[in-house]
């Protein structure tokens, strides 16, 4: 796909943009002790970034009653936002991300970004690094359905006024790859997050990048 007018780059944030793995799962875990439940394993925690966070605990425990879910939710917004305040947050961006975007901007694409994240943490994680002037729209699971609903990128795709035919998502886990499908968007994953490369292509990406070169050349 080659720039020009109209032409729209949406990226998921967790394991796309950023690696935020370890705090997610460490606040898991906290959260679900806090709520007397035994934390699922580490790497169950990883394959649902992505996920807004009532369906990602439904997923994580099968059958886990209303209030634990709601305990569970509430636990980790106030953990995660207090980690946050006390500086102990990790989230740094993928090697090379940083100037992907400013080379795909000053190549005439529009920018956005569809997360699992809520609008406080992706408006934390935006201004950390410096980059919120980069995107044209911010779409959350505050907002929306989860992923792979495609509501949040049908959403994007709005404010941007751009086309679906003129739009990729790029992303690493297959709720992404399934949104795009979803929203007749074309898809690119990328094997540094949290799920397969495999995986993202028996979801339907187009492509899969191993590196962030690879990413630019794909678009």
């Amino acid at each position: 796909m080659s720039a020009g007018a109209g032409k729209l780059a949406v990226f998921d944030c967790d394991g796309t943009l950023v690696d935020g793995q370890a705090d997610i799962c460490d606040t898991m875990q906290q959260a679900f002790e806090r709520a007397k439940l035994t934390p699922p394993p580490r790497n169950d925690v990883r394959r649902i970034v992505g996920l807004s966070l009532p369906v990602a605990i439904r997923n994580l425990v099968p059958g886990i009653p209303d209030d634990d879910v709601k305990n569970v939710v509430e636990f980790y917004k106030s953990a995660y936002f207090a980690r946050r305040q006390e500086g102990l947050l990790h989230e740094p961006l993928y090697d090379g991300i940083a100037d992907l975007l400013d080379r795909l901007r000053d190549d005439g694409w529009q920018l956005a970004v569809a997360t699992g994240k809520s609008d406080r943490g992706l408006e934390a994680v935006l201004a950390a690094h410096n980059i919120r002037g980069h995107f044209v729209s911010l779409q959350t699971a505050d907002r929306h359905p989860s992923k792979p609903h495609p509501a949040m990128l049908e959403a994007a795709v709005f404010e941007a006024g751009a086309r679906p035919q003129d739009t990729v998502m790029i992303g690493d886990t297959t709720f992404d790859i399934m949104m795009a499908a979803e929203a007749n968007v074309r898809s690119i994953g990328v094997a540094w997050g949290y799920h397969e490369p495999h995986e993202l292509t028996e979801a339907g990406a187009a492509g899969i990048a191993a590196e962030v070169s690879e990413l630019e050349a794909l678009l």
